[in-house]
């Protein structure tokens, strides 16, 4: 994606040329980075939140609290799953207007998304329910970028 749109500068100013079809595709790849890189941050926890209440809670609390979060992390995983499985199917014929591939492949990033994210939190949750996590794991966010950055269980 770098390598598209730092190209398409280069030539169009030095060569007042360019390369047609890399604004297009580094708009395609932006949007599967952004979806797969959710998936990643998923599975390391590494989504910012507030666990102001949750750090207050029992363990079992905090169970409690995670399972819930996790079974309405699910119910919106589903529904962007359908969403982007209907989109792709709408638009597989549809021609992307510079490179002429389908706009299926675009749509196809959230089907990859859910999909991903639905296994992801379908572990946690069996993790969950079973209890074999544990206390740090029981809260799902971090309230700071610096960390987010710990090792995946």
């Amino acid at each position: 994606m770098v390598v598209l749109v730092f190209g398409n500068v280069v030539l169009r100013y030095a060569f007042n040329a360019g390369i047609t079809i890399s604004e297009e595709l580094a708009r395609w790849l932006f949007v599967w980075l952004t979806f797969l890189g959710a998936v990643a941050a998923l599975v390391e926890h590494g989504h910012l939140g507030t666990d102001m209440l949750v750090a207050r809670l029992g363990r079992r609390g905090k169970r409690v609290v995670l399972v819930i979060a996790q079974l309405a992390m699910l119910g919106a995983t589903a529904l962007l799953l359908q969403g982007a499985w209907q989109q792709m199917l709408i638009n597989r014929s549809v021609e992307a207007p510079v490179s002429g591939l389908s706009m299926g492949i675009f749509y196809a990033s959230g089907v990859v998304f859910g999909i991903g994210a639905g296994a992801v939190l379908l572990g946690q949750l069996w993790r969950s329910l079973t209890g074999r996590l544990s206390d740090q794991d029981l809260v799902m966010v971090q309230e700071s970028e610096e960390l987010t950055h710990r090792p995946a269980p």
